[in-house]
């Protein structure tokens, strides 16, 4: 099971009661209050691991609870601190906090239908019930703390004064933080093949890297992100994530298209893998400006990235024809004429990842410069 969005309820440990004792012992009299303070309660704490691909673990625990801490006790003992409790998510994944869940009130909606349903959806209307985006965990073992624990209470030894030697006053443990938060995960990968159905996006993944994503003669084969990694010359990798076949109405959530797109945000560069024989019934000018549409409506950031035309099926009958009227429509846009079941034109994907990384490189080395003479001119 492949899940990259889910809802959870965390709860951390609330923090143990402080103690009320007194000091007894042979030959000590009147010793005094010695009553120890609570524990603390245990955080809840989100861990990106490389080895975690999804969030299937939190499917079946969608509550999430941290153990409480320890009580404290006579003679100055400190109640036991509770552990952390660590869930591990998959690198890319993104906490937003989000309000409760509605409550069903079934006999208050069978005596006043149409009022329930109408504060309700005021309810839901409200804009501070849209998630707020919170953490962005994006590198390998960074952590986030969900809810903190509770702090623990204070034991009588710290009320005692020259009025008041016998103190019993102490104090309960801090509640530990609680809500319900939504985990999305967004795939991170260098480049992302982008296409209609059945354009062949898995099989040219599967050509010019050693992952096996699923290849069939349907639409909709790929129903998750597949990442692969290729291998470039001078010992250079570059990741690959096969995003699922996008149609018309994606950025409207038409079909999955959310839950396709939110995947290419992650990406610096994109390939648009075009049927260009045509074999779906459709013609490649036309697949490309829905797509190009499409992502630009979703997100206007992803129009602007370093982005390619990967016309494939050109053994098909019809290619050649399409492929020359894709280069009169788009002249100054790199185009790569492939074959992904016969593997014909991969050097030249790969050529093309290599071009791209060396680019990105250059720039960053160039801000690094930048940013070394500033320090050092201040």
């Amino acid at each position: 099971m492949f899940v990259d969005r889910i809802k959870v309820f965390a709860q951390a440990g609330d923090g143990g009661r402080g103690a009320v004792s007194f000091r007894r012992e042979k030959f000590v009299p009147r010793g005094g209050p010695d009553g120890g303070d609570g524990g603390r309660g245990g955080d809840i704490i989100l861990r990106a691991d490389v080895h975690t691909d999804n969030l299937a673990n939190l499917f079946y625990e969608p509550i999430i609870k941290a153990k409480s801490g320890g009580h404290g006790m006579g003679k100055k003992m400190h109640g036991r601190g509770a552990r952390s409790k660590v869930v591990k998510v998959p690198i890319g994944t993104v906490v937003y906090r989000t309000q409760a869940p509605v409550p069903r009130r079934d006999e208050e909606a069978d005596e006043q239908p149409e009022a329930a349903i109408t504060d309700v959806a005021d309810t839901l209307a409200l804009p501070d019930n849209s998630p707020q985006q919170i953490a962005d965990l994006d590198r390998e073992g960074e952590e986030f703390v969900l809810c903190a624990g509770g702090k623990g209470g204070k034991g009588n030894v710290h009320f005692k004064s020259s009025r008041n030697r016998a103190p019993v006053q102490y104090t309960e443990g801090e509640a530990g933080e609680q809500g319900h938060f939504l985990l999305e995960l967004r795939t991170i990968a260098d480049a992302a093949l982008v296409g209609y159905p059945n354009a062949g996006k898995s099989t040219l993944l599967g050509k010019i890297s050693a992952a096996h994503p699923k290849v069939a003669a349907y639409p909709f084969t790929t129903l998750r992100p597949s990442v692969g990694v290729a291998e470039l010359d001078e010992y250079q990798r570059a990741t690959i994530a096969d995003i699922p076949g996008l149609i018309e109405g994606a950025h409207r959530n038409v079909g999955l298209g959310h839950d396709f797109l939110r995947h290419i945000t992650r990406c610096r560069f994109l390939f648009f893998v075009l049927d260009v024989a045509g074999s779906e019934g459709r013609h490649p000018v036309e697949d490309l400006q829905s797509l190009r549409r499409e992502i630009d409506l979703y997100d206007a950031r992803l129009s602007q990235r370093p982005w390619c035309i990967v016309a494939n099926k050109i053994d098909l009958p019809a290619a050649a024809e399409n492929l020359q009227t894709l280069r009169r429509r788009f002249p100054y846009i790199p185009m790569i004429a492939i074959s992904a079941e016969r593997g014909e034109g991969l050097e030249e994907v790969k050529d093309q990842m290599r071009a791209w990384l060396a680019e990105t490189a250059a720039e960053q080395d160039a801000v690094a410069v930048e940013e070394g003479t500033a320090v050092a001119a201040e």
